[in-house]
């Protein structure tokens, strides 16, 4: 695949797959996103791969939804029945992600902030740089948190530790606190997350890949049955907050570097 973003290499059983804007922010534009999910979906028919890990720049993983994306702006232009279509691209890049059959590994630099951590809990282990940190900004902007990403945090965190990353929107959960939360799965030096994830890679690689496919499959199924049942609203609602005036107020308290007031309409 000719891709503008997203770079893949191959070696043995082992894919790494990286996405790079190359401006150290690394925002997901809608176009980065629709490359992420085409990778994903590359490895349907990939028998040879087992582990497959997915790595940002090297000064972040990800600062989330791009909100100066033109694609974007006119998709939040749009009527509410063309605009939940066009805003598929970020749940579906992280149910591409979740669902591959490979085993898949988020290895993250710097920051990794609102659409970026929903990426990132959609792969089966993250290892972070020790300077990383992550931060749900949605919230303190008047939107929900969507893409499912929040019974995916419940899973890995627990419900009282995914309501306080959730609505405490501008606190940084460093690398220290998301491994004692289990977000994380281990910490790196800065520079060497993607090294120490190639690391668990291949010790995932030299086991039996039909069974490892077959215990990924068995361990979402268990822990993600009713994912979908406690999150299809997720575009409806993002759609509906986009339209309340704390969202307004949001933005431009953001613009004007105050604070902001919200009235809860």
């Amino acid at each position: 695949m000719d891709w503008r973003y997203v770079k893949i290499e191959r070696s043995g059983r082992i894919a790494v797959v990286r996405f790079d804007r190359g401006d150290n922010v690394n925002a997901l534009s809608v176009d980065l996103m629709i490359e992420l999910i085409e990778a994903a979906r590359s490895f349907e028919s990939d028998l040879q791969t087992t582990v497959v890990v997915l790595s940002g720049s090297s000064g972040a993983f990800s600062a989330g939804l791009d909100l100066k994306d033109q694609k974007l702006l006119n998709v939040l232009r749009a009527p509410l029945s063309e605009r939940r279509s066009l805003m598929a691209s970020g749940p579906k890049m992280c149910r591409e992600w979740e669902s591959m059959e490979q085993v898949t590994i988020a290895a993250i630099e710097g920051f990794c902030i609102g659409g970026g951590v929903s990426l990132a809990v959609a792969c089966d282990f993250r290892i972070v740089g020790r300077s990383a940190h992550f931060r749900l900004p949605e919230l303190a902007l008047g939107l929900n948190m969507s893409w499912q990403t929040l019974p995916r945090l419940v899973h890995l965190i627990g419900p009282a530790r995914t309501k306080r990353m959730a609505i405490l929107a501008n606190d940084l959960i460093s690398a220290e606190q998301s491994l004692s939360w289990g977000l994380v799965d281990e910490i790196a030096e800065d520079g060497e997350s993607l090294n120490c994830a190639l690391v668990l890679a291949e010790k995932i690689a030299a086991m039996p890949p039909i069974p490892v496919k077959m215990t990924k499959q068995a361990v979402n199924v268990a822990a993600a049955a009713l994912d979908h049942a406690t999150s299809y609203m997720d575009v409806d609602q993002f759609s509906l907050c986009q339209m309340t005036e704390d969202h307004g107020e949001a933005l431009a308290a953001f613009s004007e570097k105050r604070a902001p007031s919200f009235k809860g309409r």
